[in-house]
Formats: structure tokens, C-alpha cells, sequence
């Protein structure tokens, strides 16, 4: 039609079609949804089969070429690459290699294999199992989750067995939303290894500790190459995030066996032709590096970081390996030397009775030219209640994407900020005046450093 590239996302949303849309002018590059960002999230069940059909449906009836296909959110975004690049004869990775990134027990299945030292102790167990806590081998303290969820959804620490058996109930109410979906797709499209039993939803493991950060990087045609390694600074309870900060304070010896041990596990899952984000906990104390989770895409919370010290996001290192293209350098051409992905949380239930509006974000964008806000509740919700996945630990009001010259300076224009965007949670049941009940408005996270 016009020599542009069109590539199909598996999860387009507003915010990161931004992103997209800076390359469309010089890269040659069209993005089109695959699938909608509201067919994958915010949804009450995932029907994977529907999902694939109206993927292809779309895909299909697009009148011009269709070169390449991506997702930079999770399950099911990560899931339906494959299947939809080897539907249409596209670069892309295999599904075998994706599973063994989500399936959380299959993939440290295989990082025993190359990196025992750098993972935890671990098991998978069956939550409908009465019997599950006796036949663990692990000792509290340990964390159980889903062999698949995303931002921490169903994640717990476990102190002992009663806190173990309160979060196995948790877990039983809520896991068919994720889980059972994921484990019905990998039994249909993947070769499932023989010790990984369907009964097994869930893995527990030992606690890892220390600095957690991120890396990103991609493989193209065997070879893996990291171009960027985000801090995760977390909470003073440990449980939740504070905010992703870019670049990392890491040392450079530290990202030297980072990337040994990136090559060994992305050569172990034959990983190829896509990007990946790796976590990571460093403890300095033991001088020891454990790895937390592999995703086979980009982090799209860290897109907006990336293009602000940068000057173009990561999202254009996806759009060249779908392509079957061999990325660019990133070279730091942005606004800003550093940069941060705040998350406003609140940490017990309530009603919304009070969020920022378009004035105020507005007031705030014109204040901090090139800060980006998104407000993720509305007046009237509550929040156990939000149909966006949480983690088991706090729920996420706003995120607050900030640049600076340096860390104390995005922490400065954070507090700031949170003065401009004030929330109200009500403790107790509402009426629609929102004026019942005690108020406790939250200024958010103080000082975060």
C-alpha cells in the first residue's frame, strides 16, 4: 500500500500506541491491534480460543501486508505470539521456547539445569491438596504462587502453616481466572515434560533477597544482547514495588556475569528471534545474583523510562525483531539523564470517593513538562473489587512517569507531585454523595528513598 511495514500487536492500548506512533515517521513502521488492550486485561475470564480466532479474523482481513506480529504485555499477549507468527509465516519465537518463560515451574525446571546456583530452592504443589503443606520440603519462610499470573497476583509469603493454608484458600478462590486458562493452552499447544503434572498449579520457594533490578535484552539468531538494566525499588515491607528506576545503579562487574548468565539460560529454552526482560536480585552481603522470572518481550512499564533518556522507547527493539531485523544500539539521545515509573499504592481496601481529574493532570504535565500520569481507579470503586489484576499486598492507584537529572531529583518532583493528585479512600461503605463514612486521603509515598 504505502512501503511501510504493518505490524499486528497482540494488546495495542492508548498509552504505548504513543510510543508506536514516534515510530511510524522515520522507521517505516504501522502498528495495528491484533488484539485490543481490553480483550486481554480488566476482563472477568480469558477464552483463549475466541481470543486466537478474532487475532486471525483481524489479522486476516487487514487489506495489505501483515510482516510482523508482537506483545509487550504478559499472558495472554506473550502467549499468542507464536501461535499467530507461525499462522502467518512471520519471525518469531518458538511456543515451546515462550512456555518456558511463563510456566513458572517448567522454566526453573530448566534453569536448574545450567544456573543451579543462581535460583532458588523449589516445588510445585497442588492447592486443592489437603495434604500440600505436609508434603512440601521447604521450611518457612517461603513464597507460593501460580505457575503463572503477572504483577505479583496470587504471590504470597508464608511464615508458617497457618498463613500457608489462609493463602492456599486465596489462592483456590481466584487462580481459574489466570492459571486454569494458561494450563488448558500449554496441554493444547505445547509437548508438556513428564514431571510437570496438570494437578501442580502452584511452586513455592525459598526467599531470595536483596537489590532487585531488571534486565532487558533480546536474542536475534542465536545471539543474546542487553541493552538495559531497570532498578526495582521496592517498598519498605518488601511486598510491592515503588517505582522502576533507568538506568540501573548497578556495578559493572555485577552487569558483566549478568550477562553469562543471561546467554546460558536464554541458549538453555533456545530462546530465539525476540526480545526478553530478565529479573534479578543481587545480594551484595554473599556477592550473590539469583534469577526471579524470564518474560519473552519487552516491559512495557518501561517504555516511557527508555524514552526519556533514550529519546525513543524500547518498544522499537520488538518492532525490529518481529520484523526479522537486527535491532539498533540505543543511543542515550533523550531529555533526561535518568528516569522513574512511579506507583502510587494504597495498602488497605476501600472506596474511591475522591480521584484526580483531567485538570489536574493536566496542571501537573504543564508544571513537569514530558511527565506522563495515569490514574487507574475512578470515583465509586472498590478496591478488592477493581477487575485489574493486583498483587496480594496493595492496590495501584496512579502511575507517575518522571525525568530527571538524577534520583534525588525524581524523588523531589514525585513529592511534589503527589500534592497536585490527592485520593480519598473511605473505609467503610459509601453512599453516592460520597459523603458517609471516615476519609483517609492518601498523599502517597513519602520520601522513597
Amino acid at each position: 500500500m504505502n512501503g511501510k511495514k504493518n505490524i499486528f500487536i497482540v494488546g495495542l492500548d492508548d498509552f504505548n500506541k504513543k510510543f508506536l506512533s514516534q515510530m511510524t515517521g522515520s522507521g517505516g513502521y504501522e502498528f495495528h491491534g491484533a488484539l485490543h488492550y481490553s480483550d486481554i486485561r480488566e476482563v472477568k475470564s480469558y477464552n483463549m480460543k475466541a481470543l486466537i480466532d478474532k487475532a486471525i479474523s483481524k489479522m486476516e482481513s487487514f487489506r495489505g501486508s501483515v510482516d510482523g506480529v508482537a506483545a509487550y504485555y504478559d499472558f495472554p499477549g506473550t502467549s499468542l505470539v507464536p501461535i499467530l507468527a507461525k499462522r502467518f509465516n512471520l519471525p518469531g519465537p518458538k511456543m515451546e521456547s515462550v512456555m518456558k518463560c511463563e510456566h513458572k515451574y517448567w522454566s526453573r525446571l530448566e534453569q536448574k539445569k545450567v544456573i543451579p546456583e543462581h535460583i532458588p530452592k523449589f516445588q510445585a504443589f497442588d492447592p486443592f491438596d489437603e495434604q500440600a503443606f505436609e508434603k512440601l520440603e521447604l521450611l518457612p519462610p517461603f513464597w507460593i504462587k501460580p505457575i503463572k499470573s503477572f504483577k505479583s497476583f496470587l504471590s504470597f509469603r508464608i511464615n508458617d502453616e497457618q498463613e500457608f493454608r489462609e493463602a492456599v484458600s486465596e489462592i483456590r478462590k481466584k487462580i481459574g481466572l489466570i492459571c486454569e486458562p494458561f494450563q488448558n493452552f500449554v496441554k493444547d499447544y505445547s509437548d508438556i515434560p513428564g514431571e510437570l503434572s496438570l494437578n501442580e498449579t502452584c511452586i513455592a520457594e525459598s526467599p531470595i533477597g536483596g537489590f532487585q533490578f531488571t534486565l532487558e535484552g533480546y536474542c536475534f539468531k542465536g545471539e543474546s544482547v542487553i541493552y538495559g538494566i531497570v532498578d526495582s525499588i521496592r517498598e519498605k515491607d518488601d511486598t510491592t514495588f515503588a517505582r522502576y528506576q533507568y538506568p540501573s545503579n548497578l556495578p559493572l562487574e555485577i552487569e558483566v556475569k549478568l550477562a553469562d548468565i543471561t546467554r546460558k539460560i536464554v541458549n538453555q529454552i533456545e530462546l530465539d528471534n525476540s526480545p526478553f526482560n530478565i529479573e534479578f536480585y543481587y545480594n551484595q552481603t554473599s556477592d550473590q545474583i539469583y534469577l526471579l522470572e524470564i518474560n519473552p518481550r519487552v516491559s512495557e512499564a518501561h517504555s516511557d523510562m527508555f524514552a526519556k533518556v533514550h529519546g525513543h522507547s524500547h518498544l522499537r527493539i520488538m518492532a525490529d525483531i518481529c520484523l526479522g531485523k537486527k535491532p539498533q544500539t540505543m543511543r542515550k539521545d533523550g531529555s533526561f539523564k535518568m528516569a522513574a515509573h512511579f506507583m502510587l499504592r494504597h495498602f488497605e481496601d476501600g472506596w474511591v470517593t475522591y480521584a484526580p481529574g483531567a485538570e489536574q493532570i493536566m496542571m501537573v504535565e504543564e508544571m513537569y513538562p514530558e511527565t506522563k500520569v495515569k490514574i487507574l481507579v475512578r470515583e465509586g470503586e472498590r478496591l478488592s473489587e477493581l477487575l485489574a489484576v493486583q498483587n496480594s499486598y496493595s492496590y495501584e492507584l496512579a502511575n507517575i512517569f518522571i525525568g530527571g537529572r538524577d534520583e534525588e531529583e525524581l524523588v523531589e518532583k514525585y513529592n511534589d507531585i503527589l500534592e497536585l493528585l490527592p485520593f480519598t479512600i473511605e473505609k467503610e461503605p459509601v453512599s453516592d454523595d460520597f459523603t458517609a463514612g471516615r476519609s483517609q486521603e492518601i498523599q502517597g509515598i513519602r520520601n522513597p528513598l
